[in-house]
C-alpha cells in the first residue's frame, strides 16, 4: 500500500453501491452527507480515504477514484450490529442529538466499538507518510484520534464532529464518557459545527479531567489541543450548475405537471430519522388541511424520505409511523389523483434532487436536532432565480447562518403551523430579498472555504490548505446515468 501525505478516516468510503460499467468506481453522495461535503475537495487533491466499502466480510480490492486512494476496512455482520447498528447510531447518536429518542447503553456494543476503532487507526497509521496530516470524521470513530497518537505520534491529527455535540448533563449519562471523551481530544485540531460544542468540550474536560481548558484550548497530557467551529457548507458551483442543466430544468417543469400544477407545493427532503422532525411536520400540516388553510386542490406537499438504517429497530418503527400517518392524511384529505402529500421513501440522484428543489415554492427544513443541515443551503444554492422559501428549524446548525429564512420551533406546533402559512404568503419582494442575502452567504462561504478554515488551522504552515484548488469545476464526466444518492 502506498502511503499518502492526507489521509481522511470516516465510516463509510464513499462509493456509489452501483458499479459503473466499466468497473470504475464512482462518489457515493446522498443528500447532505460527507461524501457530499467532501467531494469537491478531495476529487483533485491527492489524498487517501479510509473506510468500510459496505457489506460484511473481507476487504475488498478497490481501484482508485482519480487521485484519490481507498483503503477499505473490514467489518463482519456482529461488528455492523455492534459497532454500527449499536454503539454508534443507538448509542451516541440518540445522545448527541438531545436524546430525541432514548438511547441504549450495551456493554457489549462498547467493546466491539473500540475494536473497530483500532482497525481503522491501524489502516491509517500504516499508509500514512512520516508527518502526515490525518483528517477523522464524526461520531463513528470518536477514539481514533488517541489511538492514533499512541500508534504514530509523528502524525498531524485533526478530528470533525459533523452532528451536534450534547450539553454536559447529557454527555455525562454515558457509561464510557472518560474514554470517549479522551479519544476525541488525542487530536491536535478537534472542529465542530457550532461554537456551543466547543464550550461543553470544554466544560466536560474540566469536570472529567480535571485540566485546564477554554472553548477554543484544552491542555491535556502535556499538549494543547486546540477546539473551534467550522460550519460544514456544500459545493456551491457544482448545485448550481447542475440546477441550470437542461435537462434540470425540464425535468422541473415537469414535475410541476405531475403534481397537477399547483398554486404552492412545500419540499421536505430528509434522510428517514427521528431526529429529522417528519412526524411533527406531518402533525402540522394535517391541521392546516383539518382547518381550511390549506386547500389540497391548491397545495400539494412531497416529503422525500431517503431509507436510512434500515436494520435498526427503531428506523423500523419510524418508517412504520410516517407510513401510517401518511396513508391517513391522504384517506381523510386527499381525492382520487390528488394526494394531499406524495410520500417517497426511496433514494434520488442529485440531478433529481436538484429538479425538486426548483419546483417547490416552500422548502421545509425542520429537524428537531442537526449538526448543520446540507439540504437548506443546497436548496438556496440550486434557486438561481431568487425565488422560494426557506422554514428552517431554530435546532440545525444552518440556522445560524441561515438568518433570513423563516426560522421556526419544531417542537411547537402551532408555531409551525404559522410558520409555514407566513412562508406560504409572503410576497414574492420578501423572498428575493431573503434569498438574495442567503446565496450571498453561501457563495462566501463555500466547501472550499470551511475546508481552508479547517485545514490552515489544522497546520500551521498552510501547505494543506494551499493544495485545495482555487476555484471548484465540475470534472467531464461521461453522460449521467440515473443512479441512486443513498
Amino acid at each position: 500500500m502506498r502511503q499518502s501525505s492526507l489521509v481522511v478516516i470516516a465510516n463509510r468510503l464513499p462509493l456509489d453501491d452501483n458499479a459503473a460499467p466499466d468497473g470504475a468506481c464512482e462518489w457515493r453522495r446522498s443528500p447532505g452527507g460527507l461524501a457530499s461535503a467532501l467531494h469537491a475537495i478531495l476529487e483533485q487533491t491527492p489524498a487517501t480515504w479510509v473506510g468500510w466499502a459496505g457489506g460484511v466480510g473481507p476487504a475488498p480490492a478497490l481501484p482508485d477514484m482519480g487521485s484519490l486512494r481507498l483503503r477499505p476496512v473490514s467489518l463482519t455482520e456482529d461488528e455492523l450490529r455492534g459497532y454500527y447498528e449499536g454503539f454508534a447510531n443507538s448509542t451516541l447518536w440518540p445522545l448527541y442529538h438531545d436524546a430525541v429518542q432514548q438511547p441504549t447503553f450495551d456493554r457489549g456494543w462498547w467493546e466491539t466499538y473500540r475494536a473497530v476503532n483500532q482497525r481503522f487507526a491501524e489502516a491509517a497509521a500504516e499508509i500514512a507518510e512520516p508527518g502526515a496530516a490525518i483528517w477523522v470524521q464524526d461520531y463513528h470513530l470518536q477514539l481514533v484520534p488517541a489511538m492514533l497518537r499512541e500508534l504514530r505520534p509523528d502524525l498531524l491529527i485533526g478530528f470533525f464532529l459533523h452532528v451536534p455535540f450534547p450539553p454536559p448533563e447529557l454527555y455525562m449519562q454515558l457509561p464510557r464518557r472518560v474514554e470517549l471523551l479522551r479519544g476525541m481530544l488525542g487530536a491536535d485540531l478537534v472542529g465542530f459545527q457550532r461554537p456551543q460544542a466547543a464550550h461543553n468540550v470544554a466544560q466536560l474536560a474540566k469536570k472529567l479531567l480535571g485540566v485546564v481548558a477554554t472553548d477554543d484550548a484544552i491542555a491535556v497530557d502535556g499538549r494543547t489541543v486546540r477546539t473551534g467551529a467550522f460550519p460544514v457548507s456544500i459545493d456551491v458551483t457544482e448545485m448550481r450548475a447542475l440546477a441550470a442543466r437542461p435537462d434540470v430544468v425540464s425535468h422541473a417543469r415537469q414535475l410541476r405537471h405531475d403534481l397537477g400544477v399547483p398554486k404552492r407545493v412545500l419540499l421536505s427532503v430528509d434522510r428517514l430519522d427521528y431526529t429529522k422532525g417528519i412526524e411533527h411536520r406531518l402533525t402540522a400540516y394535517s391541521e392546516l388541511l383539518r382547518d381550511g388553510f390549506v386547500k389540497v386542490r391548491d397545495t400539494v406537499m412531497v416529503q422525500v424520505a431517503v431509507p436510512s438504517r434500515e436494520r435498526v429497530e427503531s428506523y423500523q418503527d419510524l418508517r412504520d409511523r410516517i407510513e401510517g400517518e401518511v396513508g391517513r392524511i391522504n384517506g381523510e384529505y386527499g381525492r382520487v389523483g390528488e394526494p394531499a402529500i406524495h410520500y417517497l421513501n426511496q433514494p434520488f440522484a442529485r440531478s433529481q434532487l436538484a429538479a425538486l428543489y426548483q419546483t417547490a415554492d416552500v422548502m421545509v427544513v425542520t429537524p428537531l436536532r442537526d449538526g448543520m443541515n446540507l439540504v437548506a443551503k443546497e436548496f438556496i444554492a440550486a434557486r438561481e432565480d431568487g425565488a422560494g422559501a426557506l422554514v428552517l428549524s431554530e435546532f440545525a446548525g444552518a440556522a445560524a447562518e441561515l438568518e433570513q429564512a423563516f426560522l421556526v420551533n419544531p417542537h411547537d406546533v402551532d408555531g409551525l403551523k404559522d410558520t409555514l402559512l407566513q412562508a406560504m404568503k409572503a410576497d414574492r419582494g420578501d423572498l428575493t430579498a431573503r434569498m438574495t442575502a442567503m446565496r450571498q452567504h453561501l457563495t462566501e462561504h463555500d466547501i472550499l472555504a470551511w475546508a481552508r478554515a479547517y485545514l490552515t488551522a489544522l497546520d500551521h504552515t498552510g501547505q494543506l490548505a494551499e493544495r485545495l484548488p482555487a476555484n471548484p469545476r465540475p470534472r467531464r464526466r461521461r453522460p449521467p446515468r440515473q443512479r441512486s444518492a443513498r
